[in-house]
């Protein structure tokens, strides 16, 4: 029998985090969870998950809920001590840097740049489903990366390196023509540019096909995410961004593609469940028995498949052009969406100012070589992209 991984949760109240959690759940005996952490937001559920899964530590962002988390815990467990309690902006990477066997990465936004970089030096397998660090962290993370310490979460991702399986792909020898990544369309699939001037959050947050948390969904909708995630095949695959396609694939069963140079095309395809890529995050390159139910070949269907509307939604362009322009444009890229977002879903700004945001400050960046980037380059770039994004929206 398969002997069982330590894993630390990084954003277990979150989407991810709570799916994974069904996932340790549902396989006793697989996994055991050492530590999770939160932002602090919903100190009750963590709590509750801490008590749950017999955790030795919890990580809250936080610092001022650090006393409600100690509370809840208490009424939970009946000693205030009975779990480590790590408090303040650290705490999540200190427990990332702990050791355990995985660690799966499932915070929001490039705060999470820090404990992804914890996890790799300590040598943990990385089960990454926050994009936005290697996006940010760019050749940091890739030099500290051990070949197939990285398993990606993101179902575009997991369904590559499936596919990946199926055929040569190394630095020295490749079988691999192209990889193509699926997107949904979001809620605005098919409308033009003038259309989305006046929707509102409520409709961005409305996802045809996915549960994710606020911050994403939206990304999804502007396509801002799949931006991101053309960045990341090309870190993790090491793939040049114009061997990356993206297609609109509204049923979201296709997951991503592998075109090789024989003219062979591997699909990996699934119902919509992130169970799935969670559970491979967590045991790759073992599957586990019965994660989610796979699609009924019994029952008509059909897939469709069309180009993507580059002139409504230019976020991929951006991306591919940030990935191609210096080692620190991905991180500008990141940084605005993430304000801009956040001005959006404050009723602050236009749906579509978000992407117009990104490409003006993207145009005003110099850029740092990649040879050049180090973690204080990233936060300085970091700091100055998400000032200037806010100024741009103060203005709109």
């Amino acid at each position: 029998m398969t002997s069982s991984r330590t894993v630390t949760l990084l954003g277990s109240t979150g989407s991810i985090g709570t799916q994974a959690i069904d996932v340790v759940t549902a396989h006793p005996g697989r996994f055991v969870v050492e530590a999770i952490s939160a932002g602090g937001s919903d100190v009750g559920l963590l709590a509750e998950q801490a008590a749950a899964l017999g955790v030795r530590t919890v990580a809250v962002a936080d610092a001022s809920r650090a006393e409600d988390l100690r509370s809840a815990l208490a009424a939970r467990l009946g000693r205030a001590d009975a779990v480590e309690v790590l408090a303040g902006p650290d705490a999540a990477t200190q427990v990332a840097g702990r050791g355990a066997d995985v660690v799966l990465n499932g915070i929001t936004g490039s705060v999470g740049l820090r404990p992804t970089l914890a996890a790799l030096e300590a040598g943990s397998t990385l089960a990454l489903a926050n994009k936005e660090s290697l996006v940010v962290g760019g050749s940091l993370v890739k030099a500290l990366a051990a070949p197939g310490q990285i398993v990606p979460v993101d179902s575009e991702h997991s369904a590559i390196a499936q596919a990946l399986r199926g055929g040569v792909h190394s630095p020295v020898d490749s079988e691999v023509r192209r990889l193509i990544l699926t997107a949904s369309g979001g809620p605005f699939r098919g409308r033009s540019r003038d259309e989305l001037e006046a929707v509102t959050a409520e409709q961005a947050l409305a996802h045809p096909t996915w549960a994710m948390g606020p911050v994403v969904t939206v990304n999804s909708a502007s396509l801002m995410n799949k931006g991101l995630e053309l960045i990341e095949a090309h870190l993790l695959f090491d793939v040049p961004t114009d061997d990356i396609t993206v297609v609109v694939h509204p049923q979201s069963v296709v997951h991503s593609m592998v075109e090789f140079h024989d003219g062979s095309t591997i699909a990996q395809a699934s119902p919509p469940d992130m169970r799935l890529p969670i559970a491979l995050g967590l045991s790759w390159p073992e599957r586990l028995d019965v994660v989610s139910p796979p699609c009924d070949w019994s029952q008509a269907a059909n897939w469709t498949f069309e180009p993507l509307d580059d002139a409504t939604f230019p976020a991929v362009g951006l991306a591919r052009a940030a990935a191609a322009a210096s080692g620190t444009h991905p991180a500008v890229y990141n940084a605005a969406n993430e304000q801009a977002v956040a001005a959006f879903l404050g009723g602050r700004v236009g749906f579509c100012d978000i992407v117009d945001t990104v490409e003006r400050v993207l145009g005003e960046h110099d850029g740092v070589a990649p040879a050049d980037v180090t973690l204080d380059v990233v936060e300085d770039v970091e700091r100055w992209a998400r000032a200037r994004a806010d100024e741009l929206l103060a203005l709109r």
